[in-house]
């Protein structure tokens, strides 16, 4: 384990207080840790890093969109080298929750979430990367 001392001057410590009450940490030491692995996940999401994560890929879809079940299986069969877990949930009023658990180059993952989200009849994705 490596320990470091930080020092911050009073508002920055004023900012990780509220941040630690608001979310109910017991510590300041937990607070920056969640805070710096935020950060640096953050960090590497923002520079395109192509190092393999893991990722969930949060979507709600129409599935009565014409053939559009049908693209989401090429989708998913066409990019063998991300490893994919789906997860599907049947909504008031017709639509499906998918949330699907993928592994793989951090690039891939993008472009292939960014290629699901674009899909006519999908709505709200969301793509939340943590870097492996």
């Amino acid at each position: 384990m490596l320990r470091v001392t930080l020092t911050f001057d009073d508002e920055l410590m004023g900012e990780i207080d509220e941040f630690m009450e608001s979310r109910g940490y017991s510590n300041r030491s937990e607070a920056v840790r969640d805070l710096t692995r935020a950060g640096l996940a953050q960090g590497i999401e923002a520079v395109g890093e192509t190092r393999d994560c893991l990722a969930s890929l949060t979507f709600v879809y129409d599935p009565e969109t014409r053939e559009l079940a049908k693209r989401l299986a090429i989708a998913y069969r066409d990019r063998p080298e991300l490893t994919a877990t789906r997860m599907q949930r049947p909504l008031p009023g017709g639509e499906v929750l998918e949330v699907t658990l993928l592994e793989g180059a951090t690039t891939a993952i993008r472009a292939f979430a960014a290629s699901i989200r674009a899909e006519r009849g999908v709505r709200n994705g969301e793509l939340v990367i943590i870097p492996a």
